[in-house]
């Protein structure tokens, strides 16, 4: 039974993630490059300033209930993740080495997406039924497009309560510190596998719990302080190890634009599928276009909306183009990719125990810790607001029940079936989001025509 389960869920995110799929994310993304006339890209050096402070005393009296830098944090904690660490070598068994490339496109596309979706999350803020100001696509739709569009709104919550729950995120976990540091050293033999994931599985819970339980100031500030430090950590780590193999980047480089467009890596050798993989997997790791950033960012508290889009373009530049290229030329460098044996975190964890045998794998872990349960917490305030829109902000802390309980579940189930489910649970999300941000680009456009005039102006 619990196979056939397992299956009906790879296939549900297969079918879901579609070339139809690709097509709305690559084209809601190139429309949003094509209408901005790339304007956004010129003001990155300007997000700098906002995240260092220089705005917040402007925002002191604005409505929102965290600052930019947290708000950026909270919405990091989302990405980087086991998507920049397992989701990446995933990609590459399944995609070859050119998924990368498809990742750097979906990155690059995704600047300008979160650009929008971002701003829109500011502009079109609503209230819940507790009457707090609250940001998100359900409420750019609402209140951007009108009550008539609710049920588009709905749908998004729908999926949002699903592909929130922290699936993938506690199952890699659970499998890095099994196979990597519990078997490895002998303390626990293959046979106690299910007895270790129970017992892991309730252990995550319990800390997922001391933190959620708090609301979004407690996971704002944990993340403003965890996801800083483990992106330095684990950019140095990736430094070390592609500085031991310099003389081998150029060559690897190469092969990643040269097989992103000939698909002989690829399982089964179709491009298709080089494209396919590589846009899923970016998608799951910057999430843009998939509406849960626009969550988080629309928490920040600033009335101008401009001015928190430009802050959410960094996101997919560090998450995507520096940590998850990291890990796909550890993952590549070390040879560790041709070995059809590895799927996931294994694969990642092989790679750098190649590298820095030793210390390399207890730095990763504890990267992989931080990480992992650092997500958890944004996407428990994700579903929690997506369940709160549905049945009310006073209930929607039931939603924390529901992530400490599946994250025991999900110390159980297999890799592809987390894979499955929480893919096909984004793809639907990403429907909602990228219509409506389509849709209202134009209102977009005017508010950073103005932003950006005043901004030009007073640096004058």
């Amino acid at each position: 039974m619990l196979e056939l389960v397992e299956q009906g869920l790879i296939n549900f995110g297969n079918a879901a993630w579609g070339p139809w799929l690709v097509v709305l994310i690559l084209g809601s993304g190139g429309y949003f490059l094509w209408v901005s006339r790339l304007l956004p890209f010129r003001y990155l050096g300007h997000s700098i300033e906002v995240i260092r402070g220089r705005y917040d005393k402007d925002s002191r009296d604005s409505p929102g209930q965290i600052n930019h830098f947290q708000a950026l944090s909270s919405a990091l904690a989302g990405t980087i993740g086991m998507g920049n660490i397992a989701g990446v070598a995933v990609a590459i068994g399944i995609g070859g080495p050119g998924a990368v490339f498809w990742m750097w496109v979906t990155a690059l596309i995704g600047i300008a997406t979160k650009f929008f979706t971002c701003t829109l999350a500011v502009l079109y803020r609503g209230r819940d039924s507790a009457n707090q100001i609250q940001g998100g696509p359900m409420y750019v739709i609402v209140e951007g497009l009108g009550p008539r569009w609710r049920p588009m709104a709905v749908f998004f919550c729908l999926a949002g309560t699903i592909g929130c729950l922290p699936l993938f995120q506690v199952n890699q976990l659970v499998q890095t510190m099994r196979e990597v540091v519990f078997i490895e050293q002998g303390w626990i033999s293959p046979d106690d596998e299910l007895v270790f994931n129970l017992a892991a599985g309730i252990l995550l819970g319990t800390i997922v719990a001391s933190v959620i339980f708090g609301g979004l100031h407690r996971i704002a500030n944990v993340a403003a302080r965890l996801v800083p430090a483990m992106g330095c950590l684990y950019l140095t780590m990736a430094a070390v190890i592609l500085t031991m193999h310099l003389p081998d980047l150029p060559g690897y480089l190469l092969l990643i634009v040269t097989d992103a467009f000939s698909g002989s890596a690829a399982a089964g050798g179709v491009i298709g599928t080089v494209i396919a993989t590589g846009v899923r997997r970016g998608v799951f790791s910057n999430e843009a276009g998939v509406g849960t950033e626009a969550m988080a960012h629309g928490a920040a508290r600033t009335s101008e909306p401009v001015r928190e889009g430009v802050v959410a373009m960094l996101g997919p530049i560090i998450d995507t183009l520096f940590i998850c290229t990291a890990t796909a030329l550890i993952i590549l460098v070390t040879g560790v990719w041709q070995q059809g044996s590895l799927d996931g975190v294994t694969m990642t964890a092989a790679a750098v125990n190649t590298a820095l045998p030793g210390w390399g794998l207890y730095l990763l872990i504890t990267c992989i810790a931080c990480f992992g349960i650092s997500t958890v917490f944004s996407y428990s305030y994700y579903g929690a607001k997506c369940l709160g829109f549905l049945i009310g902000a006073e209930r929607q802390h039931y939603y924390n029940y529901a992530v400490v309980g599946m994250t025991v579940v999900a110390s159980v189930l297999s890799l592809e079936a987390m894979v499955g489910l929480i893919d096909g649970a984004f793809a639907l999300m990403a429907i909602p989001t990228c219509v409506s941000a389509v849709i209202l680009a134009p209102k977009v456009m005017q508010e950073a025509r103005r932003y950006f005039a005043r901004l030009d102006s007073d640096l004058a």
